[in-house]
């Protein structure tokens, strides 16, 4: 049994409430006693993420580019979603059809983790779809121009350690995934 406590929420206000950033100002009171009037919370929506296998054993990526780190990025396909409106599962099926035209015959749950806990309260939700296959076009929002790369799956942990897939959720859900594969294989 752990003797940690969780930090007193003595007051919050909404400092920036907007409909792409939302940012909480917390005063809190430390369990030494100490108080702290200005920590601050950015409220983000949960994450859907998949990591969609073909038949063919490659993986479908998107390559796209991400403002925040000003860099074009290789990654799972994933979306942001209000859990109060539409459950992980269903985000994550339409995202991967939205953003790379393919479809899941079946997702599977490898787990709910914390984004960024330090300072953002949303889960990523990681997903492993098998036999993907290309259904239709992308349908995309305006702020996304995205391309799809087929991966073989022998060579993404060579492509993480190359520093060419770089981004933490879907390095997550590679190395869960993988090994969700091999544990299920006799």
């Amino acid at each position: 049994m752990h003797k940690l406590k969780k930090w007193k929420i003595l007051q919050s206000k909404m400092v920036l409430d907007n409909f792409w950033c939302k940012v909480r100002q917390d005063e809190i009171e430390l369990p030494n006693g100490k108080i702290i009037d200005d920590f601050f919370v950015i409220l983000r929506p949960e994450i859907a993420l998949t990591l969609p296998i073909t038949n063919n054993q490659e993986i479908v990526f998107v390559r796209q580019y991400r403002h925040g780190a000003g860099e074009i990025l290789l990654e799972l396909p994933a979306g942001g979603f209000d859990a109060t409106y539409e459950s992980a599962e269903t985000a994550a099926v339409r995202e991967l059809k939205e953003e790379t035209g393919y479809t899941a015959e079946k997702i599977i749950k490898l787990a709910t983790l914390y984004d960024n806990p330090v300072k953002d309260n949303n889960k990523i939700h990681l997903f492993i779809a098998e036999n993907v296959s290309k259904s239709g076009e992308q349908n995309l929002d305006i702020t996304e121009e995205i391309e799809v790369a087929l991966i073989p799956v022998e060579s993404v942990l060579d492509k993480i350690t190359q520093g060419e897939i770089s981004v933490t959720g879907s390095i997550a859900a590679l190395f869960l995934g993988l090994n969700f594969l091999k544990r299920r294989v006799p």
